[in-house]
């Protein structure tokens, strides 16, 4: 029988924390560098017709994911899926860096957009998971963090 909830050491939260922080910037600053580039590549792949579904093909897909993902998560634990998730987010972006057509990169950058989504749905959820209910809103604000810092990094090397 549970008393209450279970306390971590405060080193595997900041560990937790890190890692949780670290796969979040991974995903926006692939967001940026993608969105700067698009230009380029469409002009190399030749495919300025289907220019909107690269984007939408990676937001249809991170947000269909995040109800699944969520509910599975909270039935199986969520470490694994959050390692999962950045395999298949890194996965995806290898091949969408490697397309040689249009549609593969849309493709990938689905495969992708699965990665991400499971990537921002566990880190939230996960942050929730670490810290007791009045810290929590404190905690969430110290993850958002790695946005902004991924923002300023992009725009002083001109990603």
């Amino acid at each position: 029988m549970m008393d209450g909830p279970r306390v971590l050491p405060r080193r595997q939260v900041v560990l937790t924390m890190g890692g949780v922080m670290l796969a979040m910037f991974l995903a926006s600053l692939d967001q940026t560098v993608v969105s700067t580039a698009l230009p380029r590549i469409i002009a190399d792949l030749g495919g300025f017709d289907r220019y909107t579904w690269v984007t939408t093909a990676y937001l249809v897909a991170s947000t269909s994911v995040v109800p699944i993902v969520g509910r599975l998560t909270d039935i199986y634990g969520r470490k694994w899926f959050f390692v999962a998730a950045i395999v298949i987010f890194l996965i995806g972006s290898v091949l969408a860096g490697l397309s040689q057509s249009m549609t593969q990169l849309i493709v990938f950058r689905a495969v992708q957009g699965l990665g991400g989504g499971a990537i921002m749905a566990i880190s939230f959820v996960s942050v929730g998971d670490l810290f007791p209910r009045r810290n929590e809103a404190r905690a969430r604000g110290i993850s958002q963090r790695s946005s902004p810092c991924h923002r300023s990094w992009a725009q002083r090397w001109g990603v």
